[in-house]
């Protein structure tokens, strides 16, 4: 433990640092726990995780249109029960 003399020495030395100097009240503020800036953002649509098959040409089809394939494939199984839901299609066998 530094002695009084040394802890204003120490202290001193800091306060006259201008790359160390100490954070404003507003910037400890603003500051968010790491954890939560971490992984994807949170999407505001809720999507089911789920296994599914499909056929080796539709996934080499899609894998092929580069990053953000499986979007795309959501995008595209979208559009198609919309079309439905228009024909008047209601999804039952």
């Amino acid at each position: 433990m530094p002695s009084l003399e040394e802890d204003k020495a120490i202290t001193g030395a800091a306060e006259s640092d201008p790359d160390a100097q100490p954070l404003t009240a507003e910037q400890l503020k603003a500051m968010v726990p790491l954890k939560s800036l971490r992984g994807r953002p949170r999407s505001e649509s809720k999507k089911v995780l789920l296994s599914v098959r499909y056929s080796p040409e539709v996934v080499a089809y899609f894998k092929a249109t580069g990053d953000g394939w499986q979007s795309r494939m959501d995008s595209v199984l979208r559009e198609y029960v919309e079309h439905q839901a228009k024909a008047g299609c209601t999804g039952d066998l």
